[in-house]
């Protein structure tokens, strides 16, 4: 049971019959009205258990996006139902506050839109429904909550997304229209034309020029339908925290990112992309997707990750892109590049990977160290800078001699790490190392 705030206006109200008749007996006799008023209006209400509800919801939105909760209120009595629904949801989803009067007729239903901006990734479970429902007066209401199950998947923000036409546009250069005359790994015949000047005289096709009576060359492009997998660390390096203050990200998150632009870059180019998300255990994992459904794939299972307090079993790792591997691939390893746990961790199976796979280490960079090194206003934030810069160098010399194994690295900022990555990507492409 409930009461509005008409019931305390009514008692207010009593102030005048108390002053012309100024007797205990008149106070009593005006709140034991009020009581019995109350009470018959709220006898009066339809009860909510009489009511039947319904959820709708759409299969997903993008994190910061606006999306709609949509619930109906179907009224089978024979009474007119005066309802209220607050349509409660976690606090990250950030429901809208309004809950207006539903009047709905018998043998009728009305919709109650709450409008949705959730503010974390994952799978947001909605709360129960608490239904008052009041009688004709509005004085009193019957109230009860209602289990009406729904559950809303916020997938990643994907802002690189604004990167992408750039590299679509690259890609169409690299593995459209212009196709090379010299083969190299990677490559796949594309098609014969007449030879000339300058063309390379190992490109002639010495049979199609028997046939033709004329000079004819094989030209080549890239190859299409290579396989690319995205390993994302999701251990404790993945939780720390960079950027300044009211800009910071975890570390996953600019990892997601990239992920997210290469799913639609790869897809694009006719490549299958697999996915690995582990830290001490595989967290997601997805095989090589369908051409064009590479990017809702990565986005569905990326929505559920989450950084774990642990350390990566890199061994784990290894057997995993082995099965998903079962041709040379290029494989993505976005994780961090550290000299003091290398030796130990990534370091144990890098070599073997390097050996059967294209491989490329993708590790995120603090924005705020640099500003560290520009500014040094007293002894601490000098010690701090010196660190940071003996942290860097060390990190520059295992890059190198990472590089010297044959495997990509990229040190970029959470904002261009993505872009960076597909860079990358098309840059292999190009020289046929895929």
């Amino acid at each position: 049971m409930a009461i509005s705030g008409r019931v305390p206006l009514l008692v207010l109200l009593g102030v005048v019959p108390t002053i012309m008749w100024p007797q205990p007996l008149t106070v009593i006799g005006w709140v034991v009205l009020v009581v019995i008023v109350s009470g018959m209006d709220l006898l009066a209400a339809v009860r909510p258990e009489l009511l039947q509800f319904s959820r709708e919801l759409p299969p997903s939105v993008r994190l910061s996006e606006t999306t709609t909760s949509t619930v109906t209120v179907l009224n089978p009595t024979r009474r007119q139902a005066r309802v209220q629904v607050r349509d409660a949801w976690p606090p990250s989803a950030t429901p809208a506050a309004e809950r207006p009067l539903l009047r709905v007729n018998p043998g009728s239903s009305l919709r109650q839109l709450t409008e949705l901006t959730p503010t974390r990734r994952g799978d947001l479970a909605a709360a129960a429904l608490t239904v008052r429902s009041f009688g004709p007066l509005r004085l009193a209401a019957r109230q009860r909550s209602l289990n009406v199950p729904g559950v809303l998947r916020v997938l990643p923000e994907f802002r690189s997304r604004s990167h992408l036409p750039s590299r679509l546009a690259r890609l169409r250069e690299l593995d459209g229209q212009a196709s090379v005359q010299v083969r190299g790994q990677g490559t796949e015949f594309d098609s014969l034309r007449e030879y000339a000047a300058g063309d390379d005289v190992r490109s002639i096709d010495w049979r199609a020029t028997a046939r033709a009576t004329r000079t004819m060359v094989r030209t080549w492009r890239p190859e299409r339908d290579r396989h690319v997998l995205m390993m994302l660390d999701s251990s404790r390096w993945a939780a720390g925290r960079i950027g300044g203050a009211g800009n910071d990200q975890l570390r996953l998150d600019a990892g997601i990112e990239a992920c997210l632009l290469m799913a639609a870059l790869g897809s694009a180019s006719g490549d299958r992309m697999s996915l690995l998300v582990a830290d001490a255990e595989v967290r997601q994992r997805l095989a090589g997707t369908a051409k064009g459904s590479a990017l809702a794939a990565f986005a569905d299972r990326l929505s559920l990750a989450e950084a774990e307090l642990t350390e990566t079993d890199w061994s784990m790792v290894a057997a995993q892109v082995n099965q998903l591997c079962r041709q040379r691939s290029l494989v993505v390893l976005i994780t961090g590049l550290d000299p003091a746990l290398y030796a130990e961790g990534l370091g144990t199976v890098l070599g073997q990977l390097a050996h059967s796979h294209q491989i490329v280490i993708a590790h995120v960079t603090d924005p705020t160290e640099q500003a560290q090194l520009d500014e040094t206003p007293d002894a601490n934030a000098a010690y701090d800078a010196a660190a940071s810069a003996r942290l860097w160098l060390a990190t520059q010399a295992l890059s190198n001699r990472v590089h010297r194994m044959g495997v990509e690295v990229v040190h970029a900022d959470p904002d261009h790490l993505a872009p960076a990555v597909c860079d990358t990507y098309l840059a292999l492409k190009a020289t046929g190392r895929l």
